[in-house]
Parts: structure tokens; C-alpha cells; sequence
């Protein structure tokens, strides 16, 4: 049995009085598990099985599904409202589908919980799922060389899978939709632009673009569910 820090991603009724639970967990990663939680409404487990809340459990078992034996709320729910709660939606999505099964991700753990800390207190959002998804990128074997876009003069990179950024050396590209910026990924490439307004105008633009074009690739281009809470009035 392991006792360890945890979060719920998201659960969903299995058999009589259980259910199945996609976790983050400190020691372990993306899990998934059955939880027996009873008849009653007022079950203590059903109410612990809810995505944000911090939780310490314990998961027992070697066969398809562990067992949730035991889990306790260590802290207060985070308080998420409007688009920092799609956002917190949207990045439980993406390790549900990214991530493979229990692959040990402490830093991303980590992450996980400074980007609900954040959005919590109502700071940028933009920002903070940059900083997520570039830690997601991260575990999952994935980084940016950004080393060409500081050696060809030229205006305009494609990022190509397997080969990264690729220069454009056509005046009029035929595919212009799919360029960044020059200018725009050397001050991507410097992290500090992450924490502060960035000087040079559309690059938190071309960063959104160039995530989702990446994130897109690695999910075969299926569309994310979360993505559409933001197309929603509120």
C-alpha cells in the first residue's frame, strides 16, 4: 500500500457504489482507481472525489485498477471561478490524455499545484498555461531548441515534429498561417517573458499558437472537450 499526496482529474460512476478515478499523484503520476463510496448522498469519500482538492490516500492493489483504501483532504479546495476554473479544467484534460500510467512526475506535481495556487489568486492566465504546458512538454521527453531562431536572418520559422524550428525563407509562404515570428520566439525563448509583459507586441499570441500547434500534434489532432467552455458566454 502507498500513502501519498494527491488530486483528482476527474471520476466517473463504474460498478454499485463505485467509481473510477483518474489521479495525479505525488509518488506515482496519472493513476487510475476505484473508489467504493457507499449509498448514501452524503457519502464522506463521494464528497472527497472532486477534482482541486487536495488529498492524501492510499492506493493498494497490482491489477488493472488500484484501490482507494483510504483518502483524507489535506487542504481547502482551490477557489476557481469563470475562466481560471476552464483553465484548471483544461489542464487536468491535457494529463489525462497526455500522460501515460503511473510515470513518476514529481516536478510536474509541483507545477500542477503552483498553476492552481495562481489561477486561484486570479493572476494572468495566459502565463501560467505556458508555464504548464512547457512542464507537461517537459516530462513527457519534449523541449524547444530555440538555437536557430538566433542564427538565420530571416522573419519567419515553421516548427516542424522531429525537426523543430525550421526557417522560411520565401518572402510569401504558402502557408503563412503556420509561421511564428522571429522576433517573437527569441523573447519566448527567455523565460522571464513567462513572469512580465513582454516589450514586443503579439508574443504571448505567437506562444498560445505555437503550444496549441504542438499539443495538437501530440493529441492526433482530437479535439480537447475543455477548449470549449471558453466559446461559451458567461
Amino acid at each position: 500500500m502507498i500513502e501519498q499526496n494527491a488530486f483528482v482529474l476527474h471520476s466517473r460512476p463504474y460498478r454499485e457504489n463505485q467509481q473510477l478515478v483518474d489521479l495525479l499523484t505525488e509518488q506515482d503520476g496519472k493513476v487510475t482507481a476505484l473508489v467504493y463510496v457507499g449509498q448514501s448522498k452524503r457519502s464522506i469519500k463521494k464528497g472527497l472525489i472532486q477534482p482541486f482538492l487536495p488529498l492524501r490516500l492510499t492506493l493498494k492493489g497490482q491489477g488493472k485498477f488500484k484501490q482507494i483504501t483510504q483518502v483524507d483532504s489535506i487542504g481547502k479546495s482551490f477557489s476557481l471561478i469563470k475562466h481560471s476554473l476552464f483553465s484548471s479544467f483544461y489542464i487536468n484534460e491535457l494529463l489525462i490524455r497526455l500522460l501515460t500510467e503511473q510515470m513518476t512526475c514529481q516536478q510536474l506535481f509541483s507545477q500542477y499545484q503552483e498553476t492552481l495556487t495562481a489561477l486561484a489568486k486570479g493572476e494572468e492566465i495566459a502565463p501560467q498555461l505556458r508555464l504548464f504546458e512547457l512542464a507537461l512538454l517537459e516530462e513527457l521527453g519534449l523541449s524547444f531548441d530555440f538555437t536557430p531562431v538566433f542564427e538565420h536572418d530571416v522573419s519567419h520559422f515553421h516548427y516542424i515534429a522531429e525537426q523543430g524550428f525550421v526557417p522560411v525563407y520565401s518572402a510569401f509562404p504558402k502557408n503563412k498561417a503556420q509561421c511564428f515570428n522571429t522576433a517573437h520566439l527569441q523573447a519566448i525563448s527567455q523565460r522571464e517573458s513567462l513572469y512580465k509583459n513582454s516589450t514586443i507586441e503579439g508574443v504571448s499570441y505567437t506562444f498560445k499558437l505555437l503550444m496549441r500547434q504542438v499539443i495538437n500534434q501530440l493529441l492526433g489532432n482530437q479535439p480537447l472537450n475543455s477548449r470549449k467552455l471558453f466559446n461559451k458566454k458567461n
